[in-house]
């Protein structure tokens, strides 16, 4: 089912995450298919090693690394500035990176830190390479989210309060952020050549998404994982289907799970919410009148 024949020669993608996990099997995968691939993260030594394992068992050696913390704006935006001025176009952008059982406080930017790691951050760094993409058309932009989104509320006058939410709860909120995300961006570029999908990863194994939590939780959480859970390998050809299959071409604004098309959140459907998720989080990031093309 997930299996394809596209290529990416002579395209561009972006995998944040990139360093490890799903993240580091979709880069894989995408520079098997020709792409120079861009691997973000913030830690610099995982970046570096994940790119040597590329080029090595790939063969492709035109794999980047670039340091980029969604914890904080201010990297964001040099993470931007410095791909929209070396980077001649830009085809794909994975938004694979996201935690659970983050520390529950603010981060320098005054955001949730959990809010902004899973979405804020990756809000702006799309925003900002909207232009890219869009001068790059086709191009797509693939979105992880998590089952978790069906039980998520987004209240914005309080999605950024410390001690109002579990970490289950605030994981959720930030995850149908990004679904809701991704469905305005597909209506607001819909005849532009960009398309926008969401993914699941549901359930994987061999990952870091549990190195935040702690004690008894984290035992039983990662029992679950290991009877239950599907390879990280199979996600990775997941994302790359999403990316590179040339009957996705023109597909945009739907939810994918095991690489078939799964039903999305209802509130996917209200463009008016979706606006206002738009106006909202443009707000919280502090767009600046130099960054906002959306006037």
């Amino acid at each position: 089912m997930c299996e394809t024949q596209g290529r990416l020669d002579g395209k561009v993608a972006i995998v944040t995450g990139g360093s490890s996990g799903i993240g580091f099997e979709a880069a894989k995968n995408l520079a098997y298919r020709g792409a120079r691939v861009i691997i973000a993260s913030r830690n610099s030594t995982k970046l570096v090693k994940a790119r040597n394992k590329i080029q090595s068992v790939t063969g492709n050696k035109n794999i980047e690394h670039r340091v980029l913390d969604l914890g904080s704006l201010k990297s964001v935006r040099n993470f931007t500035d410095f791909t929209i001025k070396t980077e001649e176009r830009l085809d794909v952008l994975v938004n694979n990176a996201g935690a659970l059982g983050l520390s529950d406080r603010l981060t320098e930017d005054g955001l949730n830190l959990t809010m902004q790691v899973n979405y804020f951050g990756t809000f702006l760094l799309t925003y900002l390479l909207l232009p890219l993409l869009k001068a790059s058309a086709p191009s797509r932009i693939i979105n992880s989210v998590a089952v978790a989104m069906y039980i998520g509320h987004l209240d914005f006058d309080h999605w950024n309060d410390v001690g109002r939410y579990t970490t289950v709860q605030v994981m959720a909120n930030s995850k149908l952020a990004m679904d809701l995300f991704s469905a305005e961006l597909s209506r607001r570029f819909k005849d532009s050549g960009v398309t926008a999908n969401t993914f699941d990863p549901y359930i994987t194994k061999d990952t870091d998404i549990l190195n935040n939590m702690e004690g008894l939780s984290k035992n039983i959480s990662q029992l679950f994982v290991d009877i239950v859970g599907q390879p990280k390998e199979d996600v990775g050809k997941q994302i790359a289907m999403l990316a590179a299959d040339p009957d996705m071409a023109n597909i945009t604004g739907k939810h994918y799970k095991f690489c078939r098309e799964w039903i999305n959140h209802w509130l996917a459907y209200e463009e008016d919410f979706t606006q206002q998720l738009w106006d909202a989080s443009k707000q919280v990031v502090n767009i600046t009148a130099d960054e906002d093309w959306d006037i």
